[in-house]
This record gives C-alpha cells, sequence and structure tokens, in this order.
C-alpha cells in the first residue's frame, strides 16, 4: 500500500541486505522510501547469507521473518573438521536452537534481497542509480543526495554504500577506513554432490573451507586463504582453489569439479578496526558494513546489518520531527554492541589464520578438548550475540504494508 504523501521522507543509498532491510522496515512504520543502487540489479551475487536466530528475530518486527524462514534451510548438525577429513568439534543443533532461540537460517542472498524488495512499493527501489551525500542535514534543515537525475531531499538518509563507504568518508574524513586483514575469500553456489555429506568448516594452515545446504538442493561454498592484498591467481580462480583445497577431504574435489569457473566470487576481507565516533551524523544514519565492517567468521557481518536496520526505525517510530533525537539514541544503542561484535569476530578471524604447524596444533587440541566439555562450551562464544533481541514498543494498530 503507498505511503501518503504528507509521510516522512528517507533515502536508502546502497540496495543490499541492509539497505533493504533498512527501507522495509521505514516503509512498514509510514516513510516514504526511495533506495538508490549503484549496480543494474539487486544483490546479484551467488553466495548464501546466514541468518542467526538475532536476525530473525530483528525481522520479525516488521513481519518478514517468517517468509525468510520459509525460504531457508537449516543449519543442524555439523562440525570443525581438519583438510584430512578428522573432526576436531561436533556442533549439536538441538543445543544451539534451545540455547539462542532457534537454529540458523542459510539462505540464498538474491532469494532475501528479493523477498525485501517485494515489500516496498513499486518504483522504491532504483538500480543503476549512483548516489552521493550532498548535505547531513541538521535539526533545521533536511539531508541531501546527488544523483544522476537530480537531487533528492529528505528527512532521514540511511548510508548502506558497504566496505567502502563514500557516505562514511563524506561524515568521518578523517577516520581510518577499513584495514585488510590478510585473508581473502571465495563464494560460490552449486548443485549438492551425489554422496551425502555432513555440514562442516575445516581448518588448514592459514585457510579454511565451509560447506553447507541451501534449499532446492544447492550448497554455498566459502573459502579463506591469507594472501597479500589483492593478490593475483595464476590460471584464475578456480586453478587457485585447485592447488589450495583441491586434496581435502570430501566433498571439496567434488565441489570444485562442479563449479562454474565463473560463477566463483573473490573477495578480500576488510574490516573496521577503529570504530566510528558516532553510526550517524546530521540526518544520516550509518548502517551494516558502511558503519562497522568486520570479518566473516562469526557469521554475523549480515546479521548487525539487520540489526541496525531495525533498531533504526525504532527508535524512528513516533519521533516526529526530531530525527535528530532519534539518531543520537540509534547510535547509543548500536555503538557499543557492534564494537563488542566485530572485535568478537577479529578474535576468531586471527585463529584462523594461523598457518604454522606448531600454532595449528595447539588450535587443534584445544578445540578438541573444548568439545569435549560440550556442546555449552562451545556455544558460549556466541552467548550476547545470536541470543539478542530487538527493542520492544507498543503494538501498531493499523501498520503500514
Amino acid at each position: 500500500m503507498p505511503v501518503p504523501a504528507s509521510a516522512p521522507r528517507a533515502v536508502v543509498i546502497g540496495g543490499g541486505i541492509g539497505g533493504l532491510t533498512a527501507a522495509a522496515a521505514l516503509h512498514h512504520d509510514g516513510w516514504a522510501v526511495t533506495v538508490l543502487e549503484r549496480a543494474a540489479a539487486l544483490e546479484p551475487v551467488g553466495a548464501g547469507i546466514a541468518l542467526a536466530p538475532n536476525a530473525q528475530r530483528a525481522l520479525d518486527t516488521f513481519g518478514a521473518g517468517d517468509a525468510v524462514r520459509a525460504l531457508s534451510a537449516w543449519q543442524s548438525d555439523g562440525g570443525l573438521r581438519l583438510p584430512g577429513g578428522r573432526w576436531l568439534s561436533r556442533t549439536d543443533g538441538e543445543a544451539a536452537a534451545a540455547r539462542f532461540g532457534g537454529p540458523v537460517a542459510l539462505v540464498h542472498r538474491a532469494d532475501l534481497a528479493a523477498l525485501l524488495a517485494a515489500r516496498l512499493p513499486d518504483g522504491s527501489v532504483r538500480t543503476g542509480a549512483p548516489a552521493a551525500l550532498a548535505d547531513p542535514g541538521g535539526a533545521g534543515r533536511p539531508a541531501r543526495v546527488t544523483t544522476p537525475g537530480g537531487d533528492l531531499e529528505a528527512e532521514l538518509v540511511v548510508a548502506a554504500d558497504g566496505i567502502h563507504s563514500a557516505t562514511r568518508a563524506v561524515l568521518f574524513p578523517g577516520h581510518p577506513a577499513p584495514r585488510y586483514t590478510g585473508a581473502t575469500v571465495w563464494r560460490f553456489v552449486v548443485p549438492a554432490p551425489g554422496a551425502p555429506f555432513t555440514p562442516h568448516e575445516t581448518w588448514g594452515r592459514g585457510r579454511i573451507w565451509g560447506t553447507v545446504p541451501l534449499p532446492g538442493g544447492r550448497v554455498y561454498v566459502y573459502a579463506q586463504a591469507n594472501a597479500p592484498r589483492r593478490a593475483a591467481s595464476p590460471g584464475g580462480e578456480h586453478a587457485q582453489l585447485r592447488r589450495l583445497f583441491g586434496d581435502w577431504h570430501h566433498p571439496v574435489p567434488d565441489l570444485l569439479d562442479t563449479v562454474d569457473p565463473a560463477a566463483i566470487l573473490r573477495n578480500d576481507v576488510h574490516a573496521m578496526t577503529a570504530p566510528l565516533p558516532a553510526h550517524h551524523r546530521g540526518r544520516v544514519a550509518v548502517v551494516g558494513d558502511a558503519a562497522h565492517a568486520m570479518p566473516p567468521n562469526i557469521g554475523q557481518g549480515g546479521c548487525q546489518a539487520v540489526e541496525d536496520a531495525v533498531v533504526l526505525a525504532h527508535v524512528l517510530a513516533g519521533c516526529g520531527d526530531d530525527v535528530t533525537a532519534a539518531l543520537e539514541e540509534y547510535t547509543r544503542l548500536r555503538l557499543p554492541r557492534t564494537t563488542a561484535v566485530v572485535r568478537r569476530a577479529e578474535r576468531v578471524a586471527r585463529l584462523t589464520r594461523l598457518s604454522s604447524p606448531a600454532a595449528c596444533a595447539l588450535r587443534a587440541v584445544a578445540v578438541t578438548t573444548a568439545d569435549r566439555l560440550g556442546p555449552r562450551t562451545v556455544l558460549r562464544s556466541l552467548d550476547g550475540v545470536a541470543d539478542w533481541c530487538p527493542p520492544t514498543r507498543p503494538p501498531r494498530s493499523t501498520p503500514v504494508a
């Protein structure tokens, strides 16, 4: 249902998961939303995303949680392995669901993007639409965004333009940019192999490989390796993956045989080692990787973007004309939490990047010992993260469709 002409205006820069979630949550609360995405299409990314229970509860706040669960696969039992196949630890899916309020939902990013975009009125999302922040606005004036089609003014701008956010650089020009962590990642989606396998993450010397199910008989694969920044892969990314992982346990070789080399995505991993001084300035809120880029090693990058989006909508609900005060509350709620999650992800990432034989042997002993102490010991690493619940507010009597 279209929003009234008198509705407050929001412009979202970036049509990734964080930007689309913010747009859907704001629209649900009565905002007139425009999403500006530089790319020609929304999330044409051949990769999966794991939505932990904290992100699912966030999506529930505007009615999208059940729809996401319906198109997902579920992370159940699995575990951590060595390249030769030996299990270091096993994941108890039931114990994790009981501890955190549900299982992890595994979704194809393109499916999630389409679901979120479908919750917006026609014409709300503009692809092939680069945008730049011209004025962050303030208590007495709207924010202004420049586009090739002309300037847009709004009571709110959401900066969801990713790790290398140009908007963040405008708002905080002296702040250090995300740094390269020393690792690069590859991702792809392929049909499930014929022989069955148990979902797993495998840790080698400075390398990891993950294989997890997606709906429709598909498998999401991610791999990581220590590498210089922007390092070339002689013979292409497929050849590089074969060199790094081709002799690892089943189903790794089968998956490498199946994948179309053109479908392999590669990205260097960057992280915000220095937290921003705030997650807003003027009438602009910064969400997701633009605010707190983190290593992917605890599966919380996308989840924290979803959290950002719904907390932003929460503080803006009923704020009237005082958007700037609401954004101060947004920073108060999000900055400490995301800083803590980034630091936790960095600690795990440092473990995955260990490469000396002695350090990797000690790591294996530590993981095996923790596993023998029971699932609670392993799951404790996500306490305070996956069990997060969104802020509560009085139920809406007439929600915006």
